[in-house]
């Protein structure tokens, strides 16, 4: 489908950007596998796009959090490994297997039931398994591992495929947690059969070698966001947004700007408004916070961001014209950056991106690599 040349935004995604870093954080783990996490949408860039682009630079297994991102995904994939980290959906089992889809088994219930559904079957079914390492999340915690532990014909009709756990405090590479996590899930793998482990998500790429075991599970970094706090950001930036201006006008000092009057110009200044705003995932959360780029030129957001429009003082940049476009993320203003000026991260800022954003995909062509 070829982008409407009348929507109020654009969102470019970079599919080249997404397989270098996939290729970058590839080569930062030796031996071990690299996976990709595209839940969310691929965070809110289109797995139906994402995945195949990742799977033509050689992931082979691939997370989601829902079954129904799982089959969806399928239809992309056919052959790759999925796995959903919500876990087993009662009553789900038949869809799971049908569509070989791998369940993350996150308590002794989700356990026993596909246990069973294996049993009936006649064959182990795949599956990772989840341990709690002090998350609180998601996972085994220590009582039901312990009753594995003691009793592991329970596991009887399971292919162990991984034994994994989350880390809750990558980025942040002194937090003592990073060490307790491991050192619980390293203990936590010996109580269990033997399987390839998994501990490392895009932060936890970057703790070293003892945190890689044999599959990590990148998601954010694949998509530019930084994986270190405080730290330059290695991967190379994989969305670009731009707004058009749908009106400019110059105001009166004094004058005051959108809901609330809650700016007012402290000048005569020019206002252009911009075709984007909480609908579409520019958030509340910027007003008077964030800032745009017309041709390189800082301008700052003014006022309220509404439900379809923000405002910019464009008083320094000639530029910005009626029909022509504000840069909101890209080469001057990373998704980082605007998640800061957000007060939130950059994940929510992708997966927020809207619906009604015109979208190209450069290099959406390697997608017949694998048809």
């Amino acid at each position: 489908m070829i982008p409407s040349r009348h929507a109020g935004a654009f969102l470019e995604v970079d599919l080249g950007a997404i397989r270098a870093n996939y290729r970058a954080l590839r080569a930062r783990l030796g031996a071990t596998d690299c996976a990709a996490v595209v839940k969310a949408d691929a965070y809110g860039l289109g797995a139906s796009k994402v995945a195949p682009a990742l799977a033509a630079e050689g992931a082979r297994q691939f997370f989601v959090a829902h079954l129904d991102e799982a089959i969806a995904l399928r239809w992309a994939l056919p052959i790759a490994e999925i796995f959903v980290l919500n876990g087993l959906t009662p009553g789900a089992e038949s869809e799971f297997v049908a569509n070989r889809i791998r369940p993350v088994l996150n308590s002794l219930g989700q356990v026993d039931a596909w246990a069973a559904a294996g049993r009936r079957a006649g064959r182990p079914l795949p599956a990772a398994l989840q341990i709690d390492s002090g998350m609180s999340r998601l996972g085994l915690p220590e009582s039901e591992l312990a009753r594995i532990a003691e009793d592991p014909a329970r596991l009887d009709g399971i292919a162990l495929r991984l034994v994994m756990s989350h880390l809750a405090c990558a980025e942040r590479q002194d937090a003592a947690m990073n060490r307790e996590q491991l050192a619980r899930f390293e203990a936590g793998r010996r109580r269990l059969p033997a399987a390839p482990a998994s501990l490392a998500n895009s932060s936890g790429i970057f703790l070293g070698p003892d945190f890689h075991f044999d599959l990590a599970r990148p998601g954010a970094a694949l998509y530019g966001l930084g994986p270190v706090a405080g730290a330059e950001n290695p991967m190379r930036p994989a969305v670009r947004l731009m707004g058009r201006i749908v009106q400019v006008r110059e105001i009166a000092e004094g004058a005051r700007v959108g809901y609330g009057a809650a700016w007012t110009a402290p000048r005569t200044s020019r206002i252009a408004t911009v075709a984007v705003g909480y609908a579409d995932g520019y958030l509340r959360s910027l007003s008077r916070t964030a800032t745009a780029h017309v041709d390189g030129k800082p301008v700052p957001l003014v006022g309220i961001v509404s439900m379809d429009t923000a405002t910019f003082d464009v008083t320094e940049a000639p530029e910005a014209v009626e029909g022509g476009l504000v840069e909101l993320i890209g080469p001057h203003h990373t998704v980082d950056r605007l998640a800061g000026e957000a007060g939130t991260i950059g994940y929510e800022i992708l997966t927020s991106l809207g619906n009604r954003y015109a979208r190209t995909y450069a290099g959406a062509q390697i997608e017949r690599l694998i048809a």
